[in-house]
């Protein structure tokens, strides 16, 4: 898969089709329409194109409001490699950029692209104020010569699969009718980090994470899988403050069922499989042990009735 910065940068030959959105944590919604931009692409012997922009565009538009993305940069690309994406335009998204008509971005990034057909999102709007709608971007490409389909809303179980659901779900800790929208686990990875060390004092050694650059899910305890350097174990994770030893900042540590060596200052993901309880403020550290016993049996029994991960 290319990734290009600027439409020169890109080696298409001969037409394209492409998609354009945020494609933040490519759900199942974002996933259905780049399967038709591959359809379309395969039909008519063209080149796939992904159009997307980084960092976040609320973060430039809004930026007094604080935004996480549902996935890294790098795990966008790798999730639109692995869907079979021939090329993806990842854009810098600035201010003059945002400033942009429709048609502008359209003349000033697509036209180069030799675009004949744009495939669009059921809520899709492009340019300055969103003000580039389905018919507007119809009017234009009559004009430039290319057809744009306007693809329905995905719903499931009555609910439309989108990115402000998806981060809804993930805020309330609900991570199984996230990944029901993902068409995967949710994930979150960080550099582990030296902490207090009360968990090994308790009997419970965790692995730190540097609090990661995307959306945490809800405070609480959760059954996940994690992932160090290519090996693969249990784990039983915690999010929230520590409140049974003081308020304290903000931490995600995952207790390991597997004892894997040190893992100081290597990259650890964490696939959350489903929340097990909310944090709690235990009258002394002894409750907390015994709680967290309580949280490995009912983890060991989701791991237990789940496929090999």
């Amino acid at each position: 898969m290319q990734i290009a910065h600027t439409p020169k940068e890109l080696a298409v030959s001969g037409q394209s089709v492409l998609t354009i959105g945020n494609f933040d944590g490519v759900h199942k919604g974002h996933q259905s329409l780049i399967l038709r931009t591959l359809e379309i692409a395969k039909k008519q012997q063209m080149t796939s194109i992904v159009v997307t922009f980084w960092p976040h565009p609320r973060r430039i538009v809004h930026p007094q409001k604080p935004h996480f993305p549902l996935s890294t940069r790098q795990k966008r690309l790798e999730l639109l490699a692995e869907l079979g994406v021939d090329c993806v335009l990842e854009l810098d998204f600035t201010p003059e950029l945002a400033r942009q008509s429709p048609e502008e971005f359209v003349q000033n990034y697509l036209l180069a692209l030799s675009l004949r057909h744009l495939v669009t999102g059921y809520d899709f709007c492009l340019g300055r104020g969103r003000s580039g709608h389905t018919e507007e971007l119809r009017a234009i490409g009559a004009k430039y010569g290319f057809r744009v389909e306007q693809m329905p809303a995905l719903k499931q179980v009555d609910d439309i699969v989108s990115s402000t659901r998806l981060r809804a779900l993930i805020a309330q800790g609900d991570l199984i009718s996230a990944s029901q929208l993902l068409g995967r686990l949710y994930e979150i990875e960080g550099e582990v980090i030296h902490g207090f060390g009360r968990g090994e004092k308790l009997g419970f050694p965790t692995a730190n994470l540097a609090p990661p650059d995307i959306l945490l899910p809800a405070n609480g305890v959760y059954a996940a899988y994690a992932r160090c350097a290519g090996r693969y174990c249990q784990a039983l994770v915690n999010i929230g403050h520590n409140p049974t030893f003081g308020e304290q900042p903000l931490c995600v540590e995952a207790f390991l069922l597997e004892s894997q060596g040190s893992l100081y200052g290597q990259t650890l993901n964490l696939a959350f499989v489903s929340r097990l309880r909310e944090e709690i403020r235990f009258a002394s550290p002894a409750d907390l042990v015994k709680q967290i016993g309580l949280d490995l049996q009912k983890a060991k029994a989701i791991f237990a009735q789940r496929p090999n991960q």
